[in-house]
């Protein structure tokens, strides 16, 4: 069984041809687009600097995408915070070598991006930034010794970047901060510091030895002439109470002197004369012209017999 054929209608070759033609357009566009970019993005973090035939635009492009002509050409200019570190040679104000390690940290000034493309170009950091680093840590660092040098970094970085900073701030580059990351000197002077440390440390262990022996011979210094003073307070004590005693019982006596002589009377001495004779007569009694006799009244005194 044989099915009818579907009727083959002639092909217009005039359509077909502006279809190709068309379609080749299309394609050349597209082509041409991409080929020439009339647009241009700018990423985030960065700005556009516009040049116009070899001349550079007062205005910059921001992030985004943006439409530019043929002839226009488009510098990015990376705005974002960047960190360059340097390793370099610098003498102290003793003419000691020293290795130093700066690390600077920067940013590029978007409203002036375009200015510091024109006069620097995009190679500014190794143009401007680097020979100002390098001669300002020189600077710094022979303001000071060797000695001083150590341990005096924040010192040293603040003073670098206070030098730099209006340098760069000419260009539209701000400086952020400036690190001094390390500071390594020679063999020979480290060893001479080290045992400089060292005699000044075994001299002080000693002068803290002699003034500790000082302190214990003072107090005990002290502790005696304590002792001194306290025992002779004492002994001062004593003595005005041995006086005092004295002077009280010096006292008691003469009051009780006088009052026995305000006492004494005539009839009292009689009266203890009498008491202390015993009855004994004198055997010789004298006129107090000589010692002859004149009456043994032991003699004449004879005892009554007993009845």
């Amino acid at each position: 069984m044989q099915y009818p054929q579907p009727e083959k209608k002639p092909v217009n070759k005039k359509r077909a041809g502006v279809a190709i033609v068309t379609v080749l357009v299309v394609a050349l566009v597209v082509v041409l687009f991409f080929v020439f970019a009339p647009y241009t993005v700018v990423p985030t973090g960065h700005t556009g600097v516009v040049v116009t035939m070899g001349r550079v635009s007062d205005e910059v492009l921001g992030e985004g995408l943006h439409f530019k002509l043929p002839w226009q050409n488009i510098v990015l200019i990376d705005n974002r915070t960047q960190k360059a570190s340097l390793q370099m040679q610098a003498f102290s104000s003793d003419i000691q070598q020293v290795q130093v390690l700066c690390s600077v940290n920067y940013s590029v000034n978007r409203s002036t991006a375009q200015e510091l493309y024109k006069n620097v170009g995009t190679s500014y950091y190794a143009t401007v930034m680097e020979p100002r680093i390098m001669e300002n840590v020189k600077a710094v660092f022979s303001k000071y010794s060797a000695e001083n040098l150590v341990g005096a970094r924040e010192t040293l970085s603040q003073q670098v970047r206070d030098l730099l900073s209006p340098e760069m701030e000419y260009y539209g580059i701000n400086v952020l901060s400036v690190a001094i990351e390390d500071v390594d000197f020679t063999d020979a002077f480290t060893d001479a510091v080290e045992n400089k440390q060292v005699a000044e440390q075994t001299k002080l262990k000693t002068e803290i030895q002699q003034a500790e022996l000082l302190i214990v011979e003072q107090t005990s210094a002290e502790r005696a002439v304590v002792a001194a003073n306290a025992d002779a307070e004492v002994a001062k004590i004593n003595a005005d109470a041995e006086a005092y005693a004295k002077r009280v019982q010096a006292e008691a006596e003469a009051e009780a002197n006088r009052l026995i002589a305000a006492s004494i009377t005539d009839e009292l001495i009689r009266y203890v004369q009498m008491n202390g004779w015993d009855g004994a007569l004198p055997r010789i009694m004298t006129d107090g012209s000589g010692f002859m006799p004149l009456i043994d009244v032991t003699d004449t005194l004879e005892p009554e017999p007993e009845a």
